[in-house]
């Protein structure tokens, strides 16, 4: 086959064997390179970024690399000299191949165990045997009922799937490895486009790191539009939830949203102010890590309702295919997002690929009702976002294309930009972007629901919700409230329960469980960090209110202890009958005398109605004696 290789020292035709060892490749370039540094070579598939020494791939052969007939390859070394004076100590091109391997960064990254999950798993998509094709018998396999390819784009279409998931488009860029194949180059290629590329021609991403997003709980969501019922003004939240397989889509990732955190905002009526970078991020962040099944920000949500002026009761329909779907700003802040957080992959040279992170809208349905809707932004848009390429419009369904900027000092670099569309003969037409171009271009649907069976993992959300000055205030007075009317103090662990403590406990497992409370109680000091994360692990575990000995390790940590002696001493304190000054200098024989004289009016008032309330029963006793028509015990 033939290989194309692109060297400091010019371009190259070599014609090898695909079963050649890498080896062979090196020795030809290095005929090429006669001032070159042999132990100082690397090889890429992409002008910058990927390399890989070629000791390290020393024993392989260029079709296991997944090179083919008339790939460019991209190659660099040092010069002797240059590789002389930047180190004495510069190893040898003997010593480098006998040496162990250079860290390669895709290998060493912490995938997510949705990731981890689906590379064990190859994804086929499995057929059952076919009536009318299918002649051989039940054991048999043939064209007809063989599973498909989980990027079959046959089965994509057929069932409306617009998009391939993460992994079915890994495995269909991936080269298929033979058996002695242990590792590859990895296929992915982030987008940069700073690098001056000389056009850009926007298309519909093909793959989406996300393909559905699920609420794990409708209170989730009612919790958070209780805010705009309330104000009026708009609302922005962190969605807090996790990855897991989506069986809808072959090889398919869902974000499951567990709850929202509030972030100090400025809301308003057709918008909101917001700070970023948000100073509670670390702290959060932490947190959910610390749940029984680790929790992590999915994306955020925000509202955009606007009653409408003929009925209140329902909103403008502003969102739809003649408006827009996601304004420029807000695709341009989703870009911004997406890329301050990025997916960890071992499929990219830099261990990085893409971001998880959805935009989900609270919006209007055509009938004026309150509906998701949920998006990404491409790739193509955060590498035009990361080079100042573009900027957001007065009309929000178009997106601006800067101009360069040559002024001195500037880096700005804009190419040429174009977009096709079909026009109204069917045919697909290609158009300058400049000076501006569609928003939907840079848009990747995500789909959203609710699950039929819910199981949310925070078994109540009825605390306080975070940043809502006025409207909810989150207070350490009104945790221990509620704890002394939940007798919290009285409930020991499970050892020393007796059985009519598991009502009490059951009650007070579920009012634990809420994201907002554990939230809280980790900035009012009262807990040690260690604690919190014990009582965000204890609140969250599996079928917490059906074995309530897990509550054990939290009511056992030191700030428990704490909490309930504050409890148990407001609540004495509430108990304690109150005195003033001007009343220490009544006489107790006046006191006695108010008392009888409030006692005899309190029975000639009973007398007159002739009505006695039954103690027992709370039955309206109304014949006069001193039994209960009822439950037949003394009044």
């Amino acid at each position: 086959m033939l290989l194309r290789v692109r060297s400091p020292d010019g371009n190259f035709r070599f014609e090898l064997a695909p079963t050649a060892d890498i080896s062979e490749l090196f020795a030809k370039i290095l005929e090429t390179a006669p001032n070159a540094e042999p132990s100082s070579f690397t090889i890429s598939n992409q002008p910058r970024g990927n390399e890989a020494q070629f000791s390290s791939l020393k024993g392989r052969s260029l079709e296991s690399l997944g090179l083919k007939h008339t790939d460019l390859v991209f190659v660099n070394y040092k010069s002797k000299d240059a590789a002389a004076s930047s180190s004495s100590a510069q190893p040898s091109s003997t010593a480098a191949a006998s040496g162990p391997e250079p860290t390669r960064i895709w290998e060493t990254v912490k995938e997510d165990p949705v990731d981890v999950y689906w590379r064990s798993q190859d994804g086929k998509i499995a057929r059952g045997r076919d009536a009318r094709f299918c002649t051989h018998a039940l054991n048999g396999m043939c064209d007809y009922c063989m599973p498909l390819e989980p990027y079959n784009a046959l089965y994509h279409k057929e069932h409306a799937i617009k998009h391939l998931s993460y992994h079915a488009h890994l495995k269909k860029i991936t080269p298929k490895q033979t058996a002695s194949a242990t590792s590859s180059l990895p296929p992915l290629t982030p987008l940069a486009y700073k690098v001056k590329p000389s056009a850009i021609t926007l298309q519909s991403q093909p793959f989406r790191m996300v393909d559905h997003l699920e609420i794990a709980s409708t209170d989730v969501i009612d919790r958070f539009l209780h805010a705009w019922r309330t104000t009026g003004f708009q609302r922005f939240g962190w969605l807090i939830g996790r990855y897991e397989p989506y069986d809808k889509v072959p090889m398919g990732v869902k974000a499951v949203v567990e709850a929202i955190y509030e972030p100090p905002q400025e809301g308003d009526l057709d918008g909101l102010t917001l700070g970023l970078p948000w100073e509670e991020e670390p702290r959060i962040r932490e947190l959910c890590a610390s749940a029984s099944v680790p929790l992590t920000v999915v994306g955020y949500i925000f509202t955009d309702l606007t009653p409408t002026e003929e009925d209140r009761s329902k909103n403008a329909y502003k969102r739809h295919p003649g408006s827009f779907y996601v304004s420029s700003l807000e695709a341009i802040f989703a870009a911004t997002m997406q890329r301050a957080n990025p997916t960890p992959s071992k499929s990219s040279p830099t261990g990085q690929f893409a971001s998880r992170l959805v935009t989900a809208i609270l919006t209007a349905t055509e009938d004026g009702q309150v509906d998701i809707a949920a998006y990404q932004v491409s790739e193509q848009a955060c590498a035009m976002v990361e080079a100042d390429m573009i900027e957001a419009s007065v009309d929000p369904s178009i997106v601006r294309v800067k101009e360069e900027d040559r002024t001195q000092g500037s880096a700005r670099y804009v190419p040429d930009v174009f977009f096709t569309y079909k026009n109204e003969y069917g045919l697909e037409v290609k158009k300058t972007a400049k000076p501006a171009f569609p928003v939907e271009y840079l848009l990747v649907n995500v789909t959203h629901g609710f699950p039929q069976n819910p199981s949310p993992i925070f078994q109540s959300s009825k605390f306080a919700i975070e940043n809502r000055p006025g409207l909810e205030d989150q207070r350490v007075e009104g945790v221990i409230s509620k704890l002394a009317q939940l007798d919290a103090p009285n409930i020991s662990d499970s050892r020393h329960a007796t059985p009519g403590d598991a009502h009490k406990r059951r009650e007070l497992a579920a009012w634990l469980s809420d994201w907002h409370l554990v939230a809280f109680l980790d900035t009012t000091q009262l807990f040690s960090p260690e604690d919190v994360k014990l009582m965000m692990r204890v609140v969250t575990s599996p079928n917490l209110l059906e074995d309530l000995s897990q509550l054990d390790p939290l009511v056992a940590t030191e700030g428990w202890h704490t909490l309930m002696t504050f409890t148990r001493e407001t609540a004495s304190l509430a108990t304690q009958p109150t005195s003033s000054a001007m009343d220490d200098d009544i006489p107790q024989d006046v006191y006695d005398q108010i008392a009888a004289e409030q006692a005899a009016a309190a029975a000639a008032a009973e007398s007159s109605v002739g009505i006695r309330i039954c103690p027992h029963c709370t039955f309206e006793n109304a014949h006069g004696g001193n039994d209960c028509e009822v439950c037949g015990l003394p009044l």
